[in-house]
């Protein structure tokens, strides 16, 4: 099956029918950049989240999931960087919750079709006065266009050096629907559920529960399969809204071209996840692991991200070192079953492991192909069909200076 799916370039995350966001500075950060933002839909659109899975979790998720909790429909995201509002105690849980009242009075929709969304620093409180100046004025910041795609973006980021959007145009029924998604993250990144913020808009009809199933499913392929630093945030959340406005019957799992939305939706998830991990606190470079031949997808999953989460692997890279013990080190210790004999080795098209066995390489062509902006690890056991790629990237020394004066 070819590809079903246009890729749209320069669309952005209102691109689909009945969207508009914006962003503003507020005062939370200490820079003038934008650190309040909003996605706003016309309609009551079909909702569906996935959140981290530490046990910490920031107070604006909990608001988040009490919102889709009444009718599994969304009108409005309002998201902060500059303040992650985790480990905040009651008083988090009450600026949260009046972040999502003051929107929904702004706008005049119901605040439990609102979402609410934070990053930043953990521990510290919101200024919620500059927060609710902010949220007065972000109604008449909201456009259609890209520019309010844009503004958006820029609300959303901490440490992250580029904004990061994805999109893509198919046919549904005969009618275009698009799929544009934008997301933040550039450290604190290994997902167990989702990304450190996503969002996901459509102008698709698809019920809320199944867009909740295939976002679980998607998320499992790509923002679960990316790791930065091996740590999973309080804060991560993954939205998705669906408008209905392109005008196609309501999908199911047996209409004819759920595959083909589904395959948009995967390649802007991967696309996103793909932009997270290149955008590592620090990084030079993208690594892309493949495994193939395991027993299963699961087990192939596992060992592609410890590969991608070592650091001795991600430190190799960064200093272009063909040492694919660590590599082979990694397969071992991913806590699932492997043929000791039977595994091969490559970096990029260099093989240097046969059936578990070291195998002549040109050192000199090896460390020129490291050296470039992306590193491809493929990884073969030999000893089923499970296949699964993991995204990540190298760790440099501008790594440590980020994180440790990240509060100052």
């Amino acid at each position: 099956m070819g590809k079903t799916y246009d890729i749209v370039p320069d669309g952005g995350i209102t691109a689909p029918k009945g969207f508009k966001a914006g962003g503003l500075h507020c005062g939370l950060k200490k820079t003038d950049r934008h650190d309040l933002g909003a996605i706003v839909c016309e309609v009551p659109a079909a909702a569906a989240a996935v959140y981290t899975t530490n046990l910490f979790q920031a107070a604006p998720l909990q608001v988040t999931r009490e919102s889709l909790a009444e009718e599994g429909k969304l009108r409005v995201v309002l998201v902060n960087s500059g303040n992650a509002n985790a480990c905040t105690g009651k008083q988090g849980e009450e600026d949260a919750r009046t972040m999502r009242s003051e929107i929904a009075e702004a706008l005049g929709v119901p605040k439990h079709q609102v979402a609410v969304a934070s990053t930043g620093v953990i521990g510290e409180l919101l200024k919620m006065d500059r927060v609710s100046s902010g949220i007065a004025k972000l109604p008449e910041r909201l456009r259609a266009d890209a520019q309010g795609s844009d503004d958006f973006c820029q609300a959303i980021l901490t440490t992250d050096l580029v904004k990061k959007t994805a999109c893509v145009k198919l046919t549904v029924d005969g009618e275009t629907v698009t799929i544009a998604g934008a997301a933040k993250g550039s450290g604190m990144i290994h997902p167990n559920m989702a990304t450190m913020l996503g969002f996901v808009t459509t102008d698709a009809a698809v019920p809320a529960s199944l867009l909740q199933e295939l976002l679980r499913e998607t998320t499992d392929v790509t923002f679960n399969m990316i790791t930065v630093d091996g740590d999973t945030s309080t804060n991560d959340m993954l939205v998705a809204m669906a408008s209905g406005l392109a005008g196609n019957r309501e999908l199911s799992r047996e209409h004819p071209d759920f595959a083909a939305f589904a395959d948009g939706l995967r390649y802007v998830c991967e696309q996103l996840a793909k932009a997270i991990a290149r955008d590592g606190e620090g990084a030079t470079k993208l690594i892309e692991t493949t495994v193939t031949g395991a027993r299963s997808d699961e087990d192939a999953r596992a060992i592609a991200k410890t590969i991608i989460g070592s650091s001795l692997v991600k430190s190799a890279a960064f200093g272009a070192d063909a040492n694919w013990g660590r590599i082979i080190a990694a397969v071992g210790r991913a806590g699932v079953p492997v043929d000791v004999n039977t595994v091969d080795i490559r970096l990029g098209d260099i093989r240097v492991l046969e059936q578990s066995r070291p195998v002549p390489f040109d050192e000199d062509a090896a460390l020129a192909y490291l050296k470039g902006d992306t590193v491809a690890i493929r990884v073969d056991l030999h000893t089923g069909e499970g296949r699964a790629v993991a995204w990540g990237c190298d760790l440099t020394y501008d790594y440590v200076r980020i994180n440790a004066a990240y509060r100052t």
